[in-house]
């Protein structure tokens, strides 16, 4: 049975509709499913999809973050079905070094989910134990412009639009969203 803990290192959290857990071998194809739809990837990096290898190596460095430093991205799992519906979680954004040091809450739900407000209860349940249970006193969200979905998410969590700025590797504007907890 999968941790459901309020201890700092709860490797699982429940929502009414969601479990976020830890990420399993039998995740990978879910996964490479969500990673190959054009509709979701389009605003990720360079909006490129991603093949079943490229997921494995995402899910490795998944799960290596988690060792690294104690908390990641989830697996987000809906309950009544058992389906993998796509991630929700906390990373350190590399990818953007100007706003660092930072932690950043992140999401993708493959398109079958979209529309449920899935995102929002997932992110929400992240929001509240990342201050309550890690202790972090703020997170940082970011987005390419245009993903006016992701923009609805951050604006619900009560985050405030920081700044746009340019993602150096890919040279995509983004918009980093700020919220103090």
């Amino acid at each position: 049975m999968p941790d459901r803990t309020n201890s700092p290192d709860a490797t699982s959290l429940e929502t009414p509709r969601l479990l976020l857990r830890r990420w399993r071998s039998e995740d990978l194809d879910g996964l490479a499913a969500i990673n190959a739809q054009p509709g979701v990837m389009r605003y990720i990096h360079d909006g490129h999809t991603l093949d079943r290898a490229a997921t494995a190596e995402r899910l490795a460095r998944y799960r290596r973050h988690w060792d690294e430093h104690g908390f990641g991205l989830y697996a987000v799992e809906v309950k009544q079905t058992g389906e993998l519906a796509g991630f929700t979680g906390l990373a350190v954004p590399t990818f953007l070094p100007e706003i660092l040091p930072a932690v950043e809450i992140g999401w993708r739900l493959g398109s079958a989910y979209w529309g449920r407000g899935l995102a929002t209860e997932a992110a929400r349940a992240v929001v509240a134990h990342a201050g309550a249970e890690l202790g972090l006193r703020r997170l940082v969200s970011i987005h390419v412009v245009g993903n006016e979905a992701s923009a609805r998410v951050m604006i619900k969590l009560g985050m405030s639009l920081e700044r746009e700025t340019e993602q150096p590797d890919t040279g995509r504007r983004v918009r980093v969203y700020t919220m103090e907890l």
